[in-house]
């Protein structure tokens, strides 16, 4: 079986989800690259956009400059590879049989799970009287905002009570320049 960390490195965060690469399963499964999507294509109804999905420009861009320069050169600019999910890599052992696929899949799914629970129990997370900070932080800046809109708000009604009161002056002058003109 393959070394943990060797699966591990294959696997990236994209989209904000965990996922490995096409070429990188591929590799794993000892298929290629092509033999692995055409077996995908073939079950396509077994993958829908949560399990697996084809990578933007730029997120291949962002991966191909971390560390494949090798595997950009070989794949062809119009094709970006397939990132497939937890769940997606968990699909492919449905449509891989083989005993090499279904031994890999299972290394695979210990990693994705290994690495879940490192993320998890290594996260900080905030104190209580951090948190209740940045809340008093929060509603001053919001109380702050509601009186400079309220002051904002008084002033504009001062301009519009000046607007109709000059609206109202020419409204008043009006009748009396079309009485001067009638006499």
């Amino acid at each position: 079986m393959k070394d943990m960390t060797v699966i591990e490195n294959k696997i990236y965060e994209i989209r904000g989800q965990r996922v490995m690469l096409d070429f990188d399963l591929a590799a794993l499964y000892q298929v290629t690259t092509s033999a692995l999507n055409q077996a995908v294509k073939r079950n396509m109804g077994r993958f829908p956009d949560q399990f697996m999905f084809r990578l933007s420009d730029t997120e291949w861009s962002r991966i191909a400059s971390q560390s494949m320069a090798t595997t950009v050169v070989r794949r062809p600019k119009t094709f970006f590879p397939y990132a497939f999910t937890e769940h997606g890599v968990a699909m492919l052992a449905a449509v891989l049989r083989s005993q090499t696929a279904i031994k890999m899949n299972v290394s695979i799914m210990k990693s994705f799970v290994s690495m879940g629970n490192r993320i998890s129990t290594t996260t900080p997370t905030a104190e209580p009287s951090e948190i209740r900070a940045k809340l008093a932080r929060l509603e001053r800046d919001s109380r702050d905002n509601a009186d400079d809109v309220s002051d904002l708000s008084q002033d504009m009604r001062k301009q519009l009570d000046r607007i109709y009161e000059a609206i109202g002056a020419l409204s008043a002058e009006l009748p009396e320049a079309e009485r001067n003109a009638a006499r």
